[in-house]
């Protein structure tokens, strides 16, 4: 029996490496952009030249122009907001509120969202803000 052999350069390109890699990076890509943490609540924030770079928080109140109580995207009203902030630390180990409020919101009733917070045993609070342009 004889076989045939060529010493011919092999021309067909395979594609197995190439998808590999490019699967890998759809993978990280997904997988990183979880850690974005964005609550759907158009606000204006009020702007600061000092703005800093804050860790990012799963406990994030967002208020409204209107004066309309979020978390996350589902709308609280002030009365409950203590018993929901309280209900989500017990999911979560994070105990920084993230409060994102709108620029014509009155400070009372930012103080109010940290009364209703401190009454869920928050002790820790960060009001975002947006960086100032020169």
């Amino acid at each position: 029996m004889k076989f045939q052999t060529t010493n011919k350069p092999l021309t067909i390109f395979s594609y197995s490496s190439l998808t590999d890699i490019v699967m890998l990076l759809l993978i990280f890509f997904l997988l990183t952009s979880q850690f974005v943490i964005q609550t759907g609540v158009k606000v204006k924030l009020p702007g600061s030249k000092t703005n800093e770079q804050t860790v990012p928080s799963r406990l994030i109140v967002s208020i409204t122009q209107k004066g309309e109580i979020f978390i996350g995207q589902k709308k609280i009203p002030l009365d409950n907001l203590a018993f929901e902030i309280n209900s989500r630390r017990r999911t979560s180990s994070d105990d920084n509120l993230s409060i994102r409020a709108d620029k014509t919101v009155p400070i009372d009733l930012i103080i109010k969202v940290i009364d209703a917070a401190k009454s869920a045993g928050v002790d820790k609070f960060t009001i975002e803000t947006e960086k100032e342009s020169l």
